[in-house]
């Protein structure tokens, strides 16, 4: 199997880190940026994995939250989006969420979602398959089109309850009452200190338990059922597209170059080199809108 470790893997805590944890010892050479070399290869692929990151949804103006710039009010994410932050505080972290669910719901997919959506559609009538793999959790790929998508993050408009665990999609606009107008992200603002029985509590049939958003918090073990449906895909794609990602939080950071170690042709899309670039066939430099509807769009050999 592709990920051979599992015990990190499906432990697979989401972690803030820049260091590898024992990724593939390959023979590297700088990258090619050659497009029409890579258009061959993809004329010829049968199964691809394309693993997006936060990159991506920038260019929808969705904040990335990481970084010197990555601060709510006084709060780093790191400070916010843990099971503990949750637990002592969960006013405070709706509202951080609130808003996030506000923006993200304001926001339409960029070119490179829909280059993405119309290349899996299209490929699926000649008996070819794309899967996207991603970090992101604003639900963009979903809205451009994708159909095959696996959420190793989870999604902010779904919930999860805290009391019976039941997932379910919730594009509410505000999600409870007591949130409308709050969420404001400026410095100077106070916290709503919001009752916790007037936050997004349970549908369910006799429950009423405190909503959480299903994401993956910082610390917290990701979907070990969404990672073997990743460990497959990635088994067997011939071709791996790594866009709009730093490479630099694990597990997800170790994919592309996993997929590289076994031959594949993996083509890296970003504004900057990252530290997996090495690692990769291709790498093609600049906003993701632009390479990647170049890279995806209708090869001249496919028939329809």
């Amino acid at each position: 199997m592709l990920l051979r470790n599992r015990a990190a893997v499906a432990l697979g805590l989401r972690m803030c880190s820049t260091h590898a944890t024992g990724g593939p010892a390959v023979e590297t050479a700088r990258p090619s940026s050659d497009m029409s070399e890579f258009r061959k290869v993809f004329s010829k692929a049968k199964h691809i994995a394309i693993i997006t990151g936060a990159g991506v949804s920038a260019e929808s103006g969705v904040p990335t939250f990481r970084g010197a710039g990555g601060t709510w009010r006084k709060w780093q994410t790191q400070d916010l989006a843990t099971p503990e932050a949750f637990s002592r505080n969960p006013s405070r972290v709706w509202e951080f969420y609130h808003y996030r669910r506000e923006l993200a719901l304001s926001k339409k997919p960029n070119a490179a979602h829909l280059a993405i959506a119309e290349c899996e559609a299209r490929l699926r009538k000649q008996g070819r398959s794309v899967v996207v793999i991603t970090k992101t959790i604003d639900d963009l790929h979903r809205q451009a089109g994708s159909k095959h998508v696996l959420k190793i993050h989870g999604s902010l408009v779904e919930t999860r309850c805290v009391s019976c665990g039941h997932v379910a999609m919730n594009q509410r606009s505000p999600i409870c009452a007591a949130l409308k107008g709050k969420g404001a992200p400026e410095p100077d603002i106070t916290d709503a200190q919001i009752p916790v029985d007037k936050l997004p509590r349970c549908q369910e049939t006799d429950c009423r338990g405190l909503l959480r958003p299903n994401v993956v918090f910082f610390g917290e073990t990701l979907d070990s059922h969404v990672l073997t449906k990743v460990e497959k895909e990635l088994d067997i794609c011939d071709l791996c597209l790594v866009v709009g990602t730093s490479s630099i939080v694990y597990p997800a950071a170790m994919f592309g170059p996993q997929v590289a170690s076994r031959g594949i042709p993996v083509a890296e899309f970003n504004t900057v080199t990252t530290p997996k670039t090495e690692y990769f066939t291709y790498h093609f430099q600049g906003p993701c809108g632009t390479t990647l509807p170049l890279a995806l769009a209708r090869h001249e050999s496919e028939v329809i």
